[in-house]
């Protein structure tokens, strides 16, 4: 029988964003996050929410209306509500605004108190089904333009539920063509560069704010657990980590976000302290092949330390037991899987390490192998 393993990705050549209702509906009831932005993305996608996938009958002040996929049928408070607008004339005022923008279609029933608006282009990225049978506006997902949603987020003044969801939708994960992909869900504008650092002033031009502003956005962002933001030295930029994503997206264990894990991946540099081999003494839970002479005790040392945090922050809980005890041996780069070769061996500066984790010194409980990088002194 054939074995299948499943890889969780979001990939950035892919199109179109999955938006699951849920999401929409918590984001609905977050009173803490302002939306009175004029971009319109978070009103658009609000309406997205509440299209329907297939032909549904409504009966409102006894008279039955159909309405078919890519559309919807409410009363004008009901999107005020959702708008957070004061008044019935401001919710219509964004309507007429998505409407001239080509985005949707909307028509004034009852007498002034019922709305009927269409998702233009709908059946292009969502299926339609045929049966009809009411559509559930609390569950399941929908398909949100990836150009659509850019479009929308660079030709006004974002607020702060509209940079979220900027965020939310251009987020890349597992994707071997963005650096720091496979560490967590990071946020890639695709600009064709491949690194997801950016710059305040790049996320001011794009939102259509100061950068002041953006600092405040992403400050209350990470206040309410929506993001990690990264920030390096120099004119390398900041690289921005979404909280919540991989359990809402795929149903699956977030994961801890470790900055020098990061900087590893986007090859940023890092230094180690300044100390000499006989001023530090590895701990006793650690022993290191006497072949091994490419890296300095101390250097090890922190090395382990590190690679110990980052295995805990990842769902790793041996790694904090007083009992694990750690070995540290040398890779050849011609080696496969766990074939050890007792000679420390570089190539192109790599320095390759098999980390065998046990416990109590009788039974392997995992293995990995470490990559080093050795840079220039600057």
């Amino acid at each position: 029988m054939s074995e299948y393993q499943l890889e969780i990705k979001q990939i950035v050549d892919y199109p179109r964003c999955r938006i699951y209702r849920q999401f929409i509906q918590m984001l609905l009831a977050e009173k803490n996050i302002r939306i009175g932005g004029t971009s319109g993305l978070f009103y658009y996608t609000v309406l997205c929410c509440y299209a329907n996938f297939r032909t549904s009958y409504k009966r409102i002040d006894g008279i039955s209306y159909t309405i078919r996929p890519g559309e919807w049928l409410c009363r004008i408070s009901e999107v005020s509500e959702w708008f957070r607008t004061r008044f019935h004339h401001q919710a219509v005022d964004i309507l007429k605004e998505l409407q001239e923008r080509h985005l949707i279609t909307y028509t004034i029933l009852g007498r002034g108190k019922l709305v009927k608006f269409k998702i233009n282009g709908w059946s292009r990225h969502n299926r339609v089904l045929d049966y009809n049978a009411p559509c559930q506006k609390e569950s399941g997902f929908f398909f949100l333009p990836i150009s659509t949603a850019n479009e929308l987020a660079g030709c006004g003044k974002c607020s702060e539920m509209d940079a979220l969801l900027d965020m939310w939708i251009n987020t890349v994960y597992n994707d071997t063509q963005v650096q720091g992909s496979e560490t967590g869900p990071v946020v890639y504008m695709r600009d064709g560069s491949g690194s997801p650092l950016i710059g305040y002033a790049e996320l001011a031009e794009r939102w259509g704010i100061s950068k002041a502003t953006v600092a405040r956005f992403l400050k209350k962002l990470r206040e309410l657990d929506f993001i990690e933001t990264l920030s390096f030295p120099g004119t390398h930029g900041t690289a921005i980590y979404l909280r919540r994503y991989l359990s809402t997206m795929f149903e699956i264990s977030d994961v801890m976000i470790d900055k020098d894990e990061v900087a590893m991946a986007l090859n940023i540099k890092l230094d180690l302290p300044e100390k000499e081999e006989n001023e530090c003494e590895l701990p006793p839970e650690v022993s290191v092949s006497k072949y091994l002479s490419g890296v300095s005790k101390s250097h090890i040392s922190v090395v382990l330390q590190k690679v110990a945090k980052i295995l805990a922050a990842q769902g790793f809980p041996c790694c904090s037991c007083p009992q694990i005890q750690y070995k540290l041996l040398p890779l050849s780069p011609d080696c496969q899987e766990a074939i050890l070769v007792p000679t420390d061996i570089t190539k192109d500066g790599e320095l390759r390490f098999l980390l065998v984790m046990s416990c109590n010194d009788a039974k392997e409980v995992f293995r990995f192998e470490i990559r080093l990088q050795k840079g220039e002194r600057q």
